[in-house]
């Protein structure tokens, strides 16, 4: 406040002599001169005032050197804080003299007057302070294992201000670090499951031209071997184009308004077939006067069979699948329900994973590739839903997506139907 009264002062002459010679000036030249000169004096005020108010980046060290923060004025002290990007300066001996809040969510709070090499313990990083400290600017990779693995890249370099400040950036490259490991992971994933089912088509017709060549019986059970194989690989390769196609369009929202239930019931009338072959009921329900949602009716259309296939192939024989549709606020909210085995709670986590499978075995042998829950998760993201996943060993497992529902202003006619219970 003192040094707030003091500017003030310092900058009030300009205005005080342009009055006082507009005064002296109304004697002799009339008033139209007067106020030029009183306009002359607040132009005047107005550039000192400006020059008096510039801060550099740092003051002065002699101001308060007992204080790291006197070395920030208020207004770079503000913008350093708001910068997404983690920063820390630090002194001549590497003591923090400041981090913003980006920087503390890296490395927790209390860092102020710390050295470095108290708060970053890798040795690449403060080989990089210190011979930022000698002039030399310099970008090290550098990787934060606990508590979750981030990756960064540090970028050191001195400031040639009154005190010399050492200034530390962080790059966070957490997300393209753990894209890459996907991405490989993917390919790998990939390769290894079209290898199997080729690997078994390829023995089986070297065995057909073979000693098994002409064997009746043996040709007609390596026949059907080799098309469930094929067609095995077939469904992979048309999950994976379209995982492709969902993924590249996950970022541009759809803009078709479709009934939710009727969706439901298409996605349920296609897996009729496979679920009698397992003696299971699939019903649906749906509550009456239900708005419609905002989407891609092909897409949700596969989210649900992906789902209802997924209650079929996990649940009890002679069981029961049952889907229930129905409003919650400004979401629509449909709930597949199994009677199965259930799932581990370890594994809940992971069941969106490309290829991540519980039963490796019995998802292979009912025609599963692994991508079915990773395909509903991203036509889920780009539908701005999302999805709950309950489950109790020996008690099966609920899946729950919901929608967000159409805004009012934009419907045409409001969709009304009365509740019905199908049994497929």
């Amino acid at each position: 406040m003192i040094e707030s009264f003091a500017r003030l002062r310092a900058v009030a002459w300009p205005l005080v002599i342009g009055i006082a010679a507009g005064g002296v000036a109304v004697l002799f030249a009339g008033p139209g001169f007067f106020w030029a000169l009183v306009a002359l004096g607040l132009a005047v005020m107005l550039i000192v005032q400006f020059i008096n108010f510039q801060e550099p980046i740092l003051r002065p060290a002699e101001k308060n050197p007992d204080d790291p923060l006197a070395l920030l004025p208020p207004l770079t002290r503000l913008l350093l804080e708001q910068l997404p990007m983690p920063v820390m300066l630090l002194d001549d001996h590497e003591r923090v003299l400041f981090v913003n809040h980006s920087m503390r969510d890296v490395l927790g709070p209390g860092l102020d007057r710390k050295r470095a090499s108290s708060v970053l313990r890798n040795p690449d990083v403060l080989s990089a302070i210190a011979r930022a400290g000698q002039g030399e600017a310099s970008n090290v990779p550098f990787t934060l294992p606990v508590p979750v693995e981030r990756h960064f890249q540090a970028y050191a370099a001195r400031i040639s201000v009154t005190p010399p400040v050492t200034v530390l950036l962080l790059h966070d490259l957490t997300v393209v670090k753990r894209s890459e490991q996907m991405r490989a992971d993917f390919v790998a994933n990939a390769s290894h499951e079209l290898r199997t089912p080729l690997a078994a088509v390829t023995g089986f017709i070297e065995t057909l031209r073979g000693h098994a060549k002409d064997d009746a019986d043996a040709r007609e059970q390596f026949l059907e071997i080799m098309a469930a194989e094929t067609g095995r690989m077939r469904r992979l390769i048309n999950d994976l184009l379209s995982l492709t196609r969902i993924e590249m369009n996950e970022h541009v929202k759809p803009e078709g308004r479709i009934e939710l239930e009727s969706v439901v019931r298409q996605a349920a009338a296609a897996l009729k077939p496979l679920a009698a072959q397992d003696g299971i009921t699939v019903t649906v329900q749906a509550e009456s006067d239900l708005p419609p949602v905002i989407g891609d009716q092909d897409e949700l259309v596969q989210l649900f069979q992906n789902l209802i296939h997924n209650a079929i192939k996990y649940g009890r024989e002679d069981g029961l699948v049952t889907v229930t549709i129905a409003r919650s606020g400004d979401q629509l909210v449909a709930a597949i329900r199994d009677d199965g085995d259930g799932i581990a709670p370890n594994a809940i986590p992971r069941l969106t994973e490309r290829f991540y499978r519980v039963d490796v075995k019995r998802s292979r042998e009912r025609g599963g590739t692994g991508l079915g829950l990773a395909i509903v998760k991203h036509i889920i993201s780009r539908h701005q839903g999302r999805l709950s996943i309950e489950s109790k060993l020996g008690e099966g497992s609920l899946f729950t997506v919901f929608l967000p529902a159409a805004p009012p202003e934009i419907l045409e006619k409001p969709a009304i139907s009365e509740p019905v219970t199908e049994v497929l």
